[in-house]
């Protein structure tokens, strides 16, 4: 298992334990080494790749020394150790890890954020996802963004650089979208093709993507409409838009999200509230188990999502989808509730599910002065997740509920579900 291991610059490591972002961590010389494309107990050799900062390096498995149990020849040619560190292909970064192993690794990663930054001790396992097993974790990925060359050729980045890699397959994605997927053909002049397939569709579609001009945005491009479904409610969403990319993804956190709530808790005549909305999925939840008149506000920064939202809940005659900031928005509600708002929102549940970044102090901060009955917290990233509950802790909120699924096999990524209460 060699990509180059001739280099005089290339050092041996023995690999302790797995940090959060996709790498694995060794020690040289009493400094940090976040190693990537290793497993913990392993023996490598690695090439320095960025050495400019005190607190840590990086490197790059260049060989496998002592290979742990748990490593596989990698489910994507294209990013294995094999080939060189500079030519490996980026979105598969636990690839060569045996898939059980893989939760495990991630497991870890969860429950020491948890412990670091929100002094909490967990059991939480990491669920599979039904059906990925019985896959290996491949043919998940229902959206793929590609990016393009100077010669106009597409494909992913490689790992940790902004260089295009041409590939020959995409293991991760659905059959429709690795079958439709034009990695052999040239789009000169654009910035990236996305291949997409909604779920309400056989095929798959490609959408070219031109750069933006100067003085315009990216917002005011026009999107066709697509169509997700789950179970057996309609999704309108823009072809750009945000949709959960994992094939099992909407129906899961549907159903994981309804089963979250505290229904001893939850009033639906209360001032509820889904937060970083999206186009309506999780109020839709909220809506489908509690009924029709359930009360919940969806608040969304995007206004297109927020057209879409206000379609996809118009079943519910208490739902509406308001545009704005998460945080302006709450600041509003802080400063401008009468006291019977402030009684009703005190009564309300509410579901968030922010970026990658996390809710942070100030929304946090605006949540706890208004003091909702629960909070269903829905995050992407484990660090961000513990760091929001350690900062709900101090405001009177405890962690009463978690689970965690592997919605992204074969990368570091996992999806949690939180509930907190005071």
């Amino acid at each position: 298992m060699n990509a180059q291991s001739n280099n005089p610059a290339d050092v041996e490591l023995e690999i302790t334990n797995v940090a959060h972002g996709g790498v694995f961590v060794s020690r040289l010389d009493g400094r940090v080494i976040f190693v990537a494309d290793a497993i913990p107990g392993e023996r490598v050799r690695a090439r320095i790749t960025e050495s400019s900062k005190k607190s840590f390096w990086r490197a790059e498995t260049v060989e496998v020394l002592d290979a742990s149990p748990h490593r596989q020849s990698h489910v994507w040619a294209s990013s294995s150790v094999d080939v060189d560190p500079a030519d490996r292909a980026g979105g598969a970064e636990f690839g060569h890890i045996e898939l059980s192993h893989q939760r495990e690794l991630k497991r870890q990663v969860l429950t020491d954020s948890l412990q670091r930054f929100a002094g909490v001790g967990s059991d939480v396992q990491v669920e599979a996802v039904p059906g990925d097993d019985e896959r290996d974790g491949l043919a998940w990925r229902t959206r793929v963004s590609l990016h393009v060359d100077e010669e106009g050729f597409v494909g992913p980045y490689a790992a940790r650089s902004h260089r295009v890699i041409r590939v020959g397959d995409l293991p991760l994605a659905t059959d429709e979208v690795a079958s439709a997927a034009p990695l052999d053909q040239q789009f000169r002049g654009a910035e990236s093709v996305d291949v997409i397939a909604p779920s309400s569709t056989q095929s798959a579609r490609i959408v070219v993507r031109e750069p933006v001009k100067k003085g315009t945005s990216p917002a005011n491009r026009r999107e066709q409409t697509i169509i997700e479904r789950v179970g057996d409610r309609d999704f309108f969403l823009d072809e750009g838009g945000f949709w959960q990319v994992h094939r099992s993804a909407a129906e899961l956190l549907t159903s994981v999200v309804q089963s979250t709530i505290d229904e001893a808790l939850f009033d639906p005549r209360a001032a509820n509230l889904d937060l970083y909305g999206g186009v309506g999925l999780l109020a839709a939840a909220v809506g489908d188990k509690f009924g029709s008149t359930t009360r919940i506000t969806s608040v969304e920064s995007s206004a297109r999502a927020t057209d879409h939202a206000a379609e996809n809940l118009s079943d519910w005659v208490g739902a509406q989808s308001i545009t704005a900031r998460v945080d302006a928005y709450l600041r509003g509600l802080v400063a401008q509730s009468s006291a019977a708002e402030r009684a009703r929102l005190a009564a309300g549940t509410v579901v968030l599910d922010p970026p990658r970044s996390g809710a942070g102090k100030e929304v946090v901060a605006s949540l706890a002065e208004l003091r909702p009955a629960q909070l269903v917290y829905v995050a992407c990233d484990p660090v961000a997740l513990s760091r929001d509950i350690g900062l709900f802790a101090a405001e009177g909120y405890q962690l009463t509920a978690l689970r965690a699924f592997d919605l992204f096999p074969h990368t570091h990524h996992i999806e949690s579900i939180a509930l907190l209460t005071r």
